[in-house]
């Protein structure tokens, strides 16, 4: 289990996210496409749970969804960067900003018409517990989309590990099928492979993006461990999957 402040510790020292983040960016775009299509009321209430830099933030903007929002992350440094970029593209947007555990915490308002989230909820540790807690702040007939990484995320890297007699310090995300439990859940399962010049450009960009937390109970590698599994990784072609887990939640709607 991923503790939450090694998280958030990482993610506030992601300086070089957004140069680093093409799968994440992209993600972000289908997530806003998907989300713009909904029967949303005219005027919204949205939360947005692990804005990052803000990805999903403008991309929500880019397709006029309007109404109030209430943007958080769990690393203050995330929320401030989010803010920068969103409030002077879009000074005409009833915007808050708020640090939150999107986990643990209570969002301070609500019921919202709208809970979103682009692959943050993989670093939650009961993520389906999780957004069956977010979905009671749903209003009737709110929708909670929200997308994650699924298990076989980085199945190249773990791989050349193994091929070593190895355990990667990747994080065991949760199975796509384990979001089912989530009953009425919708669910659609993506794969975005990325390709890396070599490992070490790999390592580096796992880093810049907050995401080189390893696993609580992984040992670290020796150097020349390290050096073994980085060789298998680059004849494999250093290429890395991230299995991008949608999942959509709709509250019921009042009676008439």
């Amino acid at each position: 289990m991923i503790r939450a402040d090694h998280v958030r510790r990482a993610f506030a020292a992601a300086r070089a996210y957004d140069a680093n983040a093409k799968v994440q960016r992209d993600v972000a775009d289908a997530l806003a496409a998907r989300i713009a299509a909904l029967d949303l009321p005219r005027s919204p209430r949205v939360l947005e749970i692990g804005c990052g830099t803000g990805f999903l933030t403008e991309a929500l903007a880019a397709h006029s969804i309007g109404g109030t929002w209430l943007v958080t992350d769990i690393a203050p440094e995330m929320v401030d960067r989010c803010k920068a970029r969103a409030l002077p593209a879009h000074p005409d947007r009833q915007i808050r900003f708020a640090a939150l555990d999107g986990e643990h915490g209570t969002p301070p308002s609500g019921p919202f018409d709208l809970i979103c989230s682009s692959l943050a909820v993989q670093w939650f540790a009961d993520a389906p517990a999780a957004l069956a807690l977010l979905a009671r702040h749903l209003a009737p007939g709110g929708h909670l989309v929200i997308t994650t990484l699924g298990a076989d995320s980085f199945a190249q890297w773990r791989a050349a590990h193994e091929a070593q007699g190895l355990c990667a310090g990747t994080p065991a995300f949760v199975a796509a099928d384990v979001f089912a439990s989530l009953h009425p859940a919708t669910l659609r399962v993506d794969a975005h492979v990325e390709r890396h010049p070599n490992p070490r450009t790999f390592l580096r960009a796992l880093k810049a993006i907050g995401a080189g937390t390893p696993a609580p109970d992984h040992r670290p590698l020796t150097p020349a461990q390290l050096r073994a599994v980085m060789a298998r990784f680059d004849q494999s072609g250093c290429e890395v999957t991230y299995q991008v887990v949608t999942c959509h939640l709709r509250a019921a709607t009042e009676r008439a």
